[in-house]
């Protein structure tokens, strides 16, 4: 295990850094990172940017608004939270899970007496409430997984940064952001109550390198950080990859499916044919929707003719434990 040292604060470069680790390091190794980001709304690579933030309040508050590489929902960070990253090869993709990259922030939590567990599909709790989210991204055998821990977030700049939907958190029976989440230090014994998010992560880092014995530290040269600022530039800098534009659809529809999580359908459809598709929400997967759109656009908005256009074609890759069929109803309900 290779773990990865940077001091940047700027959610840009250290979007940036993920890619560049992810594409560009040797793919022989695993790699392990712990980093901060000043205040900033990262955006999951499948939502449409401007129904998830409170753009007027982002604006005035110099909060950044960037778009990461891999699926699920919105999150807010600032410098009471702590990132981290794995990134290694996934062998058998039905034995990859949430579960075996967040066991060592549970870990790291029940050794300073602070009981945490994983819930749902991809949140960490503590007495019900998320303390971090986690998404994914995989391509060619490689996954990257990444983790926002609230450590000691501010919870009330989040709540006005992000516009969180009424299902978000009424299904759970939550009647607002802040009781629906919380920080680890209000948990923390008391003899710990003083804590830093910086000793923490000594914590974390250590956890990871008991567990995985042999571990070295890594840190980034001027050939590396010139490649990172390039990716930078060319991507989490640009309006195009963060916000994009969104053409207007003649049918729009908005659904919640359990184990799968929210997807909003746009479709064109002329004459009973579809000419244009778009997804957004906080699903997960692999593969690139714009497959999905080649297909779809020219067929008849039929049962039928779906099932017939969509035949080899694995939903899941697309959207993660969404079944064939299921895609289809939803299309046309």
């Amino acid at each position: 295990m290779i773990i990865i040292k940077s001091n940047s604060n700027d959610p840009s470069y250290n979007l940036a850094l993920e890619e560049y680790i992810f594409e560009y390091m040797s793919q022989d190794e695993d790699y392990f990172w712990l980093w901060q980001n000043q205040d900033a709304v990262i955006i999951g690579k499948h939502q449409n940017t401007a129904q998830e933030i409170n753009k007027a309040y982002t604006e005035n508050n110099n909060i950044k608004v960037v778009r990461r590489l891999s699926g699920g929902g919105a999150v807010f960070h600032d410098m009471g939270n702590v990132n981290f990253t794995f990134i290694t090869n996934v062998g058998d993709l039905q034995k990859i899970n949430m579960k075996m990259f967040c066991m060592p922030v549970i870990k790291t939590l029940k050794g300073i007496g602070v009981e945490a567990e994983l819930n749902g599909r991809n949140d960490m709790t503590i007495d019900g409430k998320k303390f971090s989210g986690n998404a994914q991204y995989i391509k060619k055998g490689r996954i990257m997984h990444h983790g926002c821990i609230m450590f000691d977030s501010n919870v009330s700049i989040l709540e006005k940064a992000l516009n969180v939907p009424k299902d978000k958190y009424e299904s759970k029976g939550f009647k607002s952001v802040k009781s629906r989440v919380t920080n680890i230090k209000p948990h923390l014994p008391a003899d710990l109550f003083d804590l830093s998010s910086e000793e923490f992560k000594i914590l974390l880092e250590n956890q990871i390198k008991f567990l995985h014995g042999d571990t070295q530290i890594y840190n980034l040269n001027k050939d590396d950080e010139k490649i990172v600022e390039r990716i930078k530039k060319e991507r989490y800098d640009t309006w195009e990859w963060n916000y994009g534009r969104s053409p207007m659809f003649s049918v729009s529809k908005r659904r919640k499916v359990e184990d799968v999580g929210t997807i909003e359908m746009h479709l064109n459809v002329e004459d009973g044919i579809i000419s244009d598709y778009m997804s957004y929400g906080d699903y997960f997967g692999e593969g690139s929707n714009e497959s999905l759109k080649e297909l779809l656009i020219g067929c008849k908005l039929k049962k039928d003719s779906l099932m017939e256009a969509l035949q080899g074609f694995s939903i899941e890759l697309c959207y993660n434990n969404l079944k064939k069929e299921a895609f289809v109803d939803l299309l046309l309900s």
